[in-house]
């Protein structure tokens, strides 16, 4: 059914006039684990930034979450930064990572399960954005918040954020969102950050061609396609892309799509934002931004938002 759903969404998404493809796929576990060494780089500050104001700010974070809370992480990948929180978070009622890469997710709540033997680990494999069954632990929740961090957030268009953004509101009706934003800034310090000199984010960015290659049959080339990764200021966004590099043909099961010469795929967006831009998205979705942490340079922002 997963490959069935993967074959529609490329294939719609490859026959358009605009030729694009859903970013999820990115996140498999090669891609996740492509990702979290992106997240490492020198050039990407994000990580790092998110990281110094949580570690600055963790008892105030701690404070406003208050105990016996159930934490929902959204695409929690290895469940590193959520570490911290369960460090310093007065007896957690549980916590559900929900993510879209399967033995990655297991892998790590398996991991997480032998740190805090107290913690019941609840794990959801699933595509965040659609709706999912939220497991309920065996203790008591005084509120349930959300986490999503590394402003994933910017990847979501501005409405499918707003929906988004509303689907967590109703999840966590009473609660919060603790979340990564990251903000307006030089375009020098973006282009490095998507473009670093290892080549790790071409490489996550062609890892797409992989996977549609070995899961359905598609016989793209990688050195014909090459990664392209720009700040466009009218629109506020990082956009990913991978350029066809000849007039070329490629095969994607029996269905053939072609590609003129510097025609390109586009493959991921990363929206930032001024903090009053993103109190105004959240409260179209139901959200009160209670409270605002930056970075000394404003690179980024971590908010936590309440919704009644």
């Amino acid at each position: 059914m997963q490959r069935k759903t993967f074959r529609d969404e490329v294939l719609q998404g490859l026959q358009d006039a605009r030729k694009e493809l859903p970013s999820k796929y990115f996140y498999d576990d090669v891609g996740s684990q492509l990702f979290e060494q992106i997240c490492e780089l020198d050039e990407y500050y994000l990580t790092r930034t998110e990281l110094g104001i949580m570690q600055e700010r963790m008892a105030e974070i701690v404070a406003l979450l208050g105990p016996n809370c159930l934490l929902i992480e959204y695409g929690s990948g290895s469940s590193t930064k959520i570490r911290m929180l369960l460090d310093a978070l007065q007896d957690p009622a549980g916590y559900v990572p929900i993510d879209i890469a399967k033995e990655q997710l297991l892998r790590s709540a398996t991991s997480l399960a032998l740190a805090y033997p107290e913690l019941e680990v609840l794990p959801v494999c699933a595509d965040y954005t659609s709706d999912f069954a939220l497991p309920l632990p065996r203790k008591p929740v005084l509120r349930r918040v959300a986490y999503f961090p590394g402003s994933t957030i910017g990847n979501f268009d501005r409405e499918p954020a707003r929906h988004f953004l509303h689907q967590i509101a109703r999840v966590c009706q009473g609660g919060g969102l603790l979340i990564g934003v990251d903000l307006k800034k030089d375009f020098n310090i973006l282009h490095r950050a998507y473009n670093d000199s290892q080549g790790v984010t071409a490489q996550f960015n062609k890892h797409l061609l992989v996977r549609m290659n070995q899961e359905l049959d598609a016989n793209f080339q990688l050195n014909q396609f090459g990664h392209y990764a720009f700040y466009n200021p009218g629109q506020s966004r990082i956009e990913m892309h991978l350029v066809s590099l000849k007039n070329q043909t490629v095969r994607i099961g029996e269905s053939e799509i072609s590609f003129k010469l510097g025609e390109s795929i586009w493959t991921e967006s990363s929206y930032k934002y001024t903090l009053e831009e993103f109190a105004q998205l959240a409260a179209t979705a139901g959200f009160a931004v209670e409270r605002v942490w930056t970075d000394p340079r404003k690179l980024f922002s971590v908010q936590y938002l309440t919704v009644g």
